[in-house]
């Protein structure tokens, strides 16, 4: 009985360690890098769903790397970018770029740290090649 009891207890530590683990609040970090994940593929749903409305073939591209310093400026002339305020998804996106812009100088600064100021990456990024799986 007493290795089973143990096994029991080991078992226990380990689903309450889980399950903490998956409860545990958002770091800055984790929060910006979502954010421009999904700034990210919105764009790119943007561009493939209206890719024929010449407001949405004008925009700045936009391929965010939150560890390229340079993304401060991308997302800043994103933002001031005048066009587009009529397409609804092209506002709704600049709304989320100054969101991911305001967390990023504001509430996150020191937690961030920014590996290069590449800007030509960000213009021109080596993408990961695609799993054919």
């Amino acid at each position: 009985k007493l290795p089973a009891m143990k096994t029991l207890l080991s078992l226990i530590a380990l689903l309450s360690a889980a399950l903490s683990a998956n409860a545990a609040p958002p770091t800055c970090y984790s929060r910006v890098l979502s954010l421009s994940k999904e700034i990210t593929e919105s764009f790119k749903e943007l561009q493939s769903s209206k890719a024929e409305d010449p407001c949405v073939e004008s925009l700045p591209r936009l391929y965010l790397d939150i560890h390229n310093y340079c993304v401060l400026a991308k997302l800043r002339d994103f933002v001031a970018y005048p066009r587009c305020e009529r397409v609804l998804e092209v506002s709704e996106l600049k709304e989320k770029a100054r969101s991911l812009y305001t967390i990023m100088i504001s509430y996150c600064r020191r937690d961030l740290v920014f590996l290069t100021d590449d800007c030509s990456a960000l213009e021109n990024p080596v993408l990961p090649p695609i799993d054919p799986s």
